[in-house]
């Protein structure tokens, strides 16, 4: 259940042709602004569409699949600040703060226009090609940076920043039904809902009568062949889609449990 430790981190993306997939699990909380082009987000309860201009906050532990557009004749570029643990922990010390009752916020908030968010963003568009392992101290002091201006402008944000807390155990079933087309782990699944992976299998082999693995291929398979029947969708664009890593992978498993090969459909 443990995740790897996370650095502070400054990430400059630039994409000149649509790009699927992008992070599957969101380990920290992001700050976000984006400079160019669309991004469609899917957490798996809700489509997000972020376009040029926009500002976001992103929750950490959460699953999230990503479209990324560029637009005509142009360039999708976004700038992040990933908010790691470590920085929030110091500053919570350094300043005194703390959550005082749980957040029931979304996963992607669309932050309210600030020149001060502005400013900040184009002053460390450079950073982003330092390397955090050898930068850590001047990257985290960026991230407080962009902290204390986050909750000068949404005070709220208090609640979800110092909260740090792992999940909580959910309900299993409604959790898989939401997001079995994301392309994770067992023991991601087991993390956020709230169980160690030995306590995840027997509790999911309760409720769905079977392993983990053969029910996430069925309800994919299930999943892509109504996106081909029914709505005329290619094999090449569904794969990603319902969470198969490769297109030969997914033909292989499709035609072994349907017996014709997803092309042919």
């Amino acid at each position: 259940m443990a995740h790897q430790p996370s650095k502070p981190e400054i990430v400059y993306s630039c994409y000149y042709e649509v790009s699927r997939g992008g992070e599957q699990f969101i380990q920290d909380h992001v700050f976000s602004y984006h400079i160019s082009g669309t991004l469609v987000v899917n957490d798996g309860n809700k489509e997000h569409v972020f376009k040029e201009g926009d500002f976001r906050f992103v929750k950490r532990n959460q699953l999230a699949k990503f479209l990324k557009q560029p637009p005509p004749g142009g360039e999708f570029r976004t700038l992040s600040v990933i908010l790691d643990q470590e920085t929030l922990k110091s500053l919570s010390i350094e300043h005194g703060y703390t959550a005082d009752k749980t957040h029931t916020s979304p996963n992607f908030v669309v932050l309210k226009p600030d020149p001060l968010y502005k400013s900040f963003m184009d002053s460390i568009l450079p950073y982003g090609n330092l390397s955090p392992d050898a930068n850590k101290a001047l990257l985290s002091l960026k991230v407080k940076e962009a902290v204390l201006l986050l909750l000068r402008n949404e005070p709220s944000l208090k609640e979800i920043l110092f909260d740090f807390t792992v999940p909580g155990k959910i309900d299993l079933e409604a959790f898989m039904l939401q997001h079995y087309q994301f392309n994770v782990g067992l023991n991601r699944f087991a993390y956020l809902t709230g169980r160690s992976l030995a306590t995840f299998k027997r509790d999911f082999e309760k409720t769905f009568h079977t392993s983990p693995g053969n029910w996430l291929l069925q309800k994919r398979l299930e999943e892509a062949y109504y996106l081909i029947k029914q709505k005329g969708n290619k094999p090449s664009d569904v794969y990603l889609e319902v969470g198969f890593e490769d297109l030969s992978h997914f033909s292989y498993a499709f035609k072994n449990a349907y017996g014709i090969s997803p092309s042919k459909i």
